[in-house]
């Protein structure tokens, strides 16, 4: 399909704007995120194996650690040769200095740690701080006391991740363990987030959320909770500054923790919009907690966009502009993601961009900040999940509820944020690599999952509803997806994005239009669908071997459903490993094409969606990625750009074998995505009969080749029809029907419809093609 230019979705492209300079106080110290000064414990700690003698010995500041391993924080220790094969515990210590010069008599300090895989317990000069669970948001330990008796301090971290029961979880690692998206011999064990210990004075800001709770043309409603912990009793003035507006309240505190709601009016806002919709302004929310004597206790920044969302029957609207979200799923930039670099991170929100997708969903996990601020930059939606991935024990319920308002916190302030959802797949059944190489085992497991789809179930029914009302307590102003991947088939289990693996965990690729006409409610939003390919670089699979490839091997590190591919793209067709490889690519491109395609054609009626899985690897992987662990493209990136576009035309899909005499009659629809009216388009069909080329390789593959290669300029034995008319703003039109027999000259060779779309500055195309044979038997099929 030819590229449509960016002005044909009405609006210009943007030069991206800066981002706000690194922060430094006048003293050289680093300034934390919240702009308070801090010290940083990044970097080379020493690290060993723990057990109960050395949890003794070790937590003493006096203990001798130089012959422990050094190791990098943040970090996981896997990454770390000497502890590459470790399950631990692992207990880290750091020695560092302070210096107390500045420090008012009434200032405080805590220990903040970003986030730790996926408990800890923390020791400082001996003394026992406490314990810390969760990976992905800050935790605090106060060490006024013991940073106010001496300049030189130990701090030892216990940390532990032990694998988890794959049918009943007890920690929430998401995707990060037991998933088919990461090496199974990988844990992501470690102090993976940055440490430091920041001070403030006796008031200190302990927790804080920051949402655009309302915004219209004429005023926006941005919301403040915050927790106030404080020393004794006092009466602290908030100092609220956004947009120009500054709001000043006087609040008594008792000592200890103070819960404190506020809200602030903002007028004529400048409003966050979808890059497909408009600009993407952001707003600092600066509050500071001031003492009576005029001193700033503690201060938070926020960014914030000024935007309303609306969900309504799987449709979002932004601003009051419905949006049909074409989307892609965001799996770990890198298995070890404490170590991606930024600039990955955020460029596989740009890539996600460059694709014309208007939504990534952060599947099963939280990632790093560098991808929440390029999502807020590009005008990028994002749906993000709760790290809740299968089965999980009940003793997970309450802390379910703390991460679940724990990520609101964190990502609350983020215009891009649109959607949370509460668990991926929550069905307890072991589908590990092992499980599914074994046939009878597998057919087990196929019918629990079927069971554990249509019956009540505790993670699907009494956890999911837990944490989606966690969700919707701490943020009234985003929609709450209680689970994905959970079919829609009872009203009280009605809110699920579907899993759509037609043509590979099950069915026929063919299979969807047929499937979404007997149930419509599949496509009313699509949170993953795909097809597995080898990437070009797959020295990993060691093709040197053809066709002898581990698989074993291929299942449990690489991530390859050896079952699902031997269905669709079965090796023993193939004389090479090119072949064969390239073979996987073009069954990719062609799942994506044709799928995205047709769930476009069903735009509003009732689709109002979908997330393609997924858009890279992090590792080394045969997978769903249409971009590799390098960033490379496979063929489905192109297949997946093309159904993309703003403007696309489609029509209905030849079946893959017609025969002679065969009366056919298929729909033309085109789509838009663009927000602008576009008239006297002219769609053509063009309809020719072409001898078959000898293949060695399976019927579909053949169509396949067809379909992805560059139309002919003027083709022979060719029928054209034509139509003419105006393309409405966001629409889905249906252009006409195309109507013909098959002609008995024809008989083993090829059809080939073109479908073409133009007008002004946009230029669309389409191709479907299918063997004409007079006895078919089912070729072209998986």
């Amino acid at each position: 399909m030819a590229v449509v230019p960016p002005e044909a979705n009405g609006r210009r492209p943007r030069s991206p704007r800066p981002g706000p300079p690194e922060p430094a106080d006048s003293v050289g110290r680093v300034l934390d995120p919240e702009g308070r000064p801090a010290i940083e414990l990044s970097g080379t700690w020493r690290a060993a194996p723990t057990d109960d003698n050395l949890r003794r010995a070790a937590t003493d500041p006096d203990y001798d650690d130089d012959g422990w391993a050094p190791i990098e924080v943040p970090g996981h220790w896997r990454s770390t040769p000497a502890f590459a094969d470790e399950d631990g515990p692992v207990l880290h210590r750091r020695r560092f200095a302070t210096d107390d010069a500045e420090v008012h008599a009434d200032d405080r300090a805590f220990l903040v740690v970003d986030g730790v895989f996926s408990t800890a317990d923390v020791w400082l000069d001996g003394d026992y701080l406490g314990d810390v669970e969760g990976s992905f948001f800050p935790h605090q330990l106060e060490v006024t006391e013991q940073l106010a008796g001496r300049r030189q301090h130990c701090l030892a971290v216990e940390v532990a991740c032990p694998r988890p029961d794959g049918r009943a979880k007890r920690q929430l690692t998401g995707l990060f363990q037991q998933s088919p998206f990461v090496d199974e011999a990988w844990s992501p064990a470690g102090l993976w987030r940055p440490l430091r210990i920041e001070r403030s004075g006796p008031v200190r800001i302990a927790g804080h959320r920051v949402l655009c709770t309302r915004a219209d043309a004429s005023s926006a409603t941005v919301a403040v909770r915050t927790v106030l912990d404080a020393a004794e009793a006092t009466t602290v003035r908030l100092r609220t500054t956004v947009a120009g507006v500054t709001d000043l309240r006087d609040q008594p505190l008792a000592a200890g923790r103070n819960e404190v709601a506020w809200t602030v009016d903002v007028d004529d806002p400048d409003r966050w919009w979808p890059w497909a919709l408009g600009d993407q302004p952001r707003h600092e929310v600066a509050v500071e907690v001031r003492l009576p004597d005029g001193r700033t206790s503690d201060r938070c920044v926020r960014r914030v966009g000024f935007r309303s969302l609306r969900w309504h029957d799987w449709v979002l609207h932004v601003n009051g502009e419905r949006l049909f979200l074409k989307g892609t799923n965001l799996l770990p930039s890198r298995t070890a993601l404490a170590e991606a670099d930024p600039a990955l991170l955020a460029g596989d929100v740009a890539a996600a961009r460059d694709l014309g997708l208007d939504l990534v969903r952060v599947h099963a996990h939280v990632t790093r900040p560098e991808v929440y601020d390029a999502a807020d930059e590009a005008g990028m939606l994002v749906w993000q999940d709760l790290p809740l991935q299968g089965g999980y024990q009940r003793s997970v319920r309450r802390e379910a509820r703390r991460q679940a308002a724990a990520m609101v916190d964190l990502l609350g302030h983020h215009p891009s944020v649109a959607v949370w959802c509460a668990h991926d797949r929550p069905m307890a059944v072991d589908t590990s690599p092992e499980v599914l190489a074994d046939p009878t085992r597998r057919r087990a497991a196929t019918r629990r999952l079927v069971a554990a789809q249509l019956l009540p179930t505790w993670n699907k029914t009494v956890l999911d509803r837990t944490v989606s009302s966690a969700l919707e307590h701490a943020d009234g102003t985003r929609p709450v997806v209680p689970h994905a991947g959970v079919l829609p088939h009872r009203p009280r289990l009605d809110g699920s994005a579907t899993d759509l693996f037609v043509g590979w965990h099950h069915g026929d690729e063919r299979d969807l239009p047929d499937l979404l006409r007997r149930w419509p409610r599949l496509a009313r939003f699509v949170g993953a669908l795909g097809a597995q390919a080898v990437p070009d670089d797959a020295a990993f699979l060691h093709p040197e071997r053809w066709p002898d490839l581990d698989w074993d091997e291929a299942r449990r590190r690489f991530g390859l459903d050896v079952t699902a591919m031997v269905r669709a793209v079965p090796p023993a067709g193939f004389a090479t490993f090119a072949a064969w490889q390239e073979a996987t690519q073009r069954y990719q491109a062609l799942v994506l094409r044709h799928q995205v395609d047709e769930l476009r054609r069903r735009k509003w009626r009732p689709c109002g969606g979908f997330a393609q899985l997924a858009l890279a690897a992090g590792h080394p992987t045969a997978g769903f990625s249409v971009l590799d662990h390098e960033r490379r493209p496979t063929l489905g990136h192109a297949a997946l750009a093309a159904a993309c576009r703003p403007i696309i035309v489609v029509a209905d899909r030849l079946p893959a074998v017609v025969a002679p005499g065969q009366h056919l009659e298929l729909e033309v629809h085109a789509v838009s995505d663009a927000r602008i009216a576009h008239s006297d388009m002219v769609t053509s069909v063009q309809l020719s009969w072409r001898s078959a080329p000898p293949t060695a390789g399976p019927a579909w593959l053949e169509l396949a080749e067809v379909e992805q290669a560059d139309p002919d300029p003027d083709p022979p034995n060719a029928t054209v029809w034509r139509w003419t008319g105006d393309l409405p703003p966001d629409s889905c039109v249906r252009v006409g029907t195309v109507a013909f027999d098959v002609p008995a000259e024809a008989d083993g060779g090829l059809a080939v419809l073109d479908v073409r779309l133009e007008g002004g500055d946009v230029v669309a195309a389409n191709r479907y093609a299918a063997r004409v044979r007079r006895a078919p038997e089912g070729e072209g099929t998986v």
